[in-house]
C-alpha cells in the first residue's frame, strides 16, 4: 500500500486528536489512560480496519495450502476484551455471507474458576464493536483464525 502525503498527514491529525480526546479523560475505574496503550489500542484497530481484506486473503490461502480451506464467507475483525481492560487484537470469523457481514468484532469475555486453577475465554461474534453501546451475538458465524500481532 503506498500512502500519499494527504492520507498520511490527515491519519495522523485524526489519530492524535483521538488520543488527546480519550487521554483527557479518565477510565471509569478512576486510572487515567496510558498513551503507550492507547496509540496500541487506536494503532492496532486501525492496522486491523486497513488491512483486514489482507489479513483474511492471508489466512484463506494459509488453509487451502494445507488442504483445510473455508468453504464459507470471512472476514477479519477486532477482538475487543470486554470486562478486563483495553485489549485488542483480530480474529477471522466464519459462516454465511449474509451473517458474516453483520459482524463487526469478536467479544472475549474470559473467567477463571478454582481459584485461578482454570482460565476459559469466550470467543463471540458480535454486532458491533463498542460495547457500551450494547452488543448483540450474531449467531451462525464461527471464529476461523486468530491473528497475534506483535508489539
Amino acid at each position: 500500500m503506498i500512502w500519499r502525503g494527504r492520507q498520511l498527514k490527515g491519519t495522523v491529525i485524526l489519530l492524535v486528536l483521538c488520543i488527546a480526546v480519550v487521554a483527557a479523560t479518565p477510565l471509569v475505574t478512576g486510572n487515567p489512560i496510558n498513551i503507550q496503550s492507547l496509540i496500541k489500542l487506536f494503532g492496532i484497530g486501525y492496522a486491523v480496519k486497513t488491512f483486514g481484506p489482507q489479513l483474511n486473503d492471508l489466512i484463506n490461502t494459509l488453509t487451502l495450502n494445507h488442504d483445510l480451506e473455508n468453504r464459507d464467507a470471512t472476514k477479519v475483525v477486532p477482538i475487543i476484551t470486554v470486562g478486563t481492560g483495553g485489549y485488542i487484537g483480530a480474529a477471522q470469523v466464519s459462516g454465511p455471507k449474509e451473517k458474516v457481514d453483520e459482524v463487526e468484532a469478536v467479544a472475549q469475555l474470559e473467567g477463571n474458576f478454582m481459584n485461578g486453577l482454570f482460565r476459559a475465554k469466550a470467543l463471540v461474534p458480535v454486532d458491533n464493536i463498542n460495547p457500551m453501546q450494547g452488543i448483540k451475538r450474531v449467531f451462525g458465524v464461527g471464529v476461523s483464525a486468530i491473528i497475534d500481532i506483535r508489539l
